[in-house]
């Protein structure tokens, strides 16, 4: 027996339903047939692939394995058939990239015209997040590219890392906060701060900026995983933020937020695109990522 399509597909959906049977309803398919379809694969490979049980069905330690390669399999065939039919004039498929919040405010409006005026049947799926959380998902294939910063690394073996912008941070607070005024990081560092770190330990990336500049510690009280969180935040409170300049350059921002201009220049990381070294963009991806990169130019 040969490993085929529907037996990657069928495993996959168990991964992810988290029983045989939500499996079946999803990929509309009767439960016998698909245990027969996992049962057959766990033969070819000799191997258990699930952990059954009266709650559900996870993947075990070999499963696992076998589903990451799996899984980037999946994800390499449909795009085959899709850069096949772009290439054939084909206006449709399926692109799916991550951009952090600085990419969304700063480049995706300058492009989203333009590429649903090239892809119109091409269905677009833009995941907000950080380089950190979604490597794997870059490796394994289910994010085509990623763009926003990247701190203090390479890309992982597989990926292929290239700048687009380098980048200062600006520190924001509410309209009309009392600290308004200042014109010195040293006049703020008493604040309490909020922070967008992309990181594991937002601590350390916000010491080593004041370190820079012979101040001590800031007082973190809160960390924002999303724009939404930062803005809400920010716009409510008074707590102050050290982020990315771009953030001043959107007019929804600046009716609730504003900068706070001090006179030292405060670096950021760069803005970067990640995608895998060995396969290219389907055309459709190709064209989403060309124009972010002309937007990044604009900005440079």
């Amino acid at each position: 027996m040969n490993i085929k399509a529907h037996h990657l597909r069928d495993l996959l959906a168990v991964a992810d339903r988290g029983s045989i049977s939500a499996a079946a309803k999803h990929l509309g398919i009767s439960q016998p047939a698909l245990s027969r379809s996992i049962r057959d694969l766990e033969l070819i490979l000799s191997a258990p692939l699930l952990e059954r049980s009266a709650r559900g069905a996870v993947l075990t330690e070999l499963g696992a394995l076998f589903a990451r390669r799996a899984r980037a399999s999946v994800a390499e065939l449909v795009r085959a058939q899709e850069e096949v039919a772009q290439h054939l004039g084909s206006e449709e498929g399926h692109v799916t990239v991550c951009l952090s919040s600085v990419s969304h405010i700063a480049l995706m409006p300058g492009a989203l015209g333009k590429f649903r005026q090239r892809y119109p049947g091409v269905m677009l799926r833009i995941i907000e997040g950080t380089y950190l959380i979604h490597e794997s998902k870059l490796l394994d294939g289910t994010i085509d590219f990623y763009v926003g910063p990247m701190t203090g690394r390479s890309g992982a073996p597989g990926l292929q890392v290239n700048k687009l912008l380098d980048n200062t941070r600006w520190i924001f607070a509410r309209r009309g906060h009392p600290r308004a005024k200042a014109r010195s990081l040293r006049d703020l560092v008493d604040a309490d701060w909020i922070t967008t770190s992309l990181t594991e330990k937002p601590e350390q990336e916000f010491n080593a900026i004041f370190a820079r500049h012979g101040l001590p510690p800031p007082r973190i009280v809160l960390q924002a995983e999303s724009a939404l969180t930062w803005i809400t935040a920010v716009a409510n409170s008074d707590l102050l933020s050290l982020t990315a300049r771009q953030f001043g350059s959107s007019p929804m921002i600046r009716s609730v937020i504003e900068r706070i201009p001090i006179r030292e220049t405060l670096d950021a990381p760069p803005i970067v695109r990640v995608q895998r070294s060995a396969l290219p963009l389907t055309p459709a991806a190709q064209h989403f990522s060309d124009l972010l990169e002309r937007e990044a130019r604009r900005h440079r």
